[in-house]
């Protein structure tokens, strides 16, 4: 009769284990960085809610994008008419639609700004166009610097240069200055979200993240749960665990 632990060692089921449980512990940490990325991104909108608007002129000199994101700002100028880009594959509310990224002319410098003025319903079949109501003459807007985190994925060409509107699958500023040829030259660098309710605005309702960290660290406990379990169902398979916890107990009776 074996009175020590004793160990099985198949090879498919410990190759198996081998493997998952740091996959799943890395999930687990990863899971952990994403809610602790959230609580920045959170932190900065809240500093930045407690600044004024300012006009996009004056953070010309500042390059720091953590001085930038969600800084509130004022445009004044115009929408050129025409000449937007449709944002594709924007679900609200289980609806499917579009963001309407407008080219922003300023009154003070003819630069050129990137106004998401929020999402419109579309046709989920992509056979018709949105509509999208044109804004007609100088006004003055306010919204929020959008520093978008990471480099997008793309798929597909560019947008043809002679069409309008555009479709995009993603928020790219590089691929939209390309597109915009020459006037490229007198882009801002990043878009910005209007406010709700401004002239121009559609549904402009913005999440300041599209998930909350608690959320993150809860799916971090379930990955690492899920690794304790999967160590502790090859423990049980592969030795004589039990075994030697039913002969502990029945001596102790």
């Amino acid at each position: 009769m074996s009175t020590g632990l004793q160990f099985d060692y198949e090879w498919r089921t410990t190759a198996f284990v081998v493997v998952m449980v740091p996959v799943l512990i890395a999930l687990g940490f990863w899971q952990l960085e994403r809610a602790q990325e959230k609580r920045q991104i959170a932190g900065a909108f809240a500093q930045m809610q407690q600044l004024p608007a300012v006009e996009l002129s004056e953070l010309r000199g500042v390059t720091a994008e953590n001085q930038l994101a969600y800084r509130q700002v004022a445009l004044t100028g115009e929408f050129l008419p025409g000449r937007y880009f449709l944002l594709d594959n924007r679900m609200s509310k289980g609806r499917y639609g579009n963001e309407v990224l407008a080219l922003f002319a300023l009154q003070d410098t003819n630069d050129l700004v990137v106004v998401n003025r929020g999402w419109v319903a579309a046709d989920p079949a992509r056979l018709s166009l949105p509509a999208v109501t044109e804004v007609k003459g100088p006004v003055t807007i306010t919204g929020r610097i959008y520093v978008q985190l990471g480099t997008p994925y793309l798929l597909g060409d560019e947008p043809a240069t002679a069409v309008w509107p555009k479709r995009l699958q993603a928020l790219d500023i590089d691929k939209i200055r390309r597109a915009l040829g020459a006037d490229g030259d007198r882009l801002f660098p990043y878009s910005v979200r209007i406010a709700q309710n401004q002239p121009g605005a559609f549904d402009a309702h913005w999440p300041v993240v599209n998930q909350s960290p608690e959320k993150h660290t809860g799916y971090a406990v379930q990955w690492f749960a899920m690794s304790f379990v999967l160590a502790l169902l090859y423990l049980l398979r592969s030795t004589n665990l039990m075994e030697l916890m039913r002969g502990s107990r029945q001596r102790s009776e």
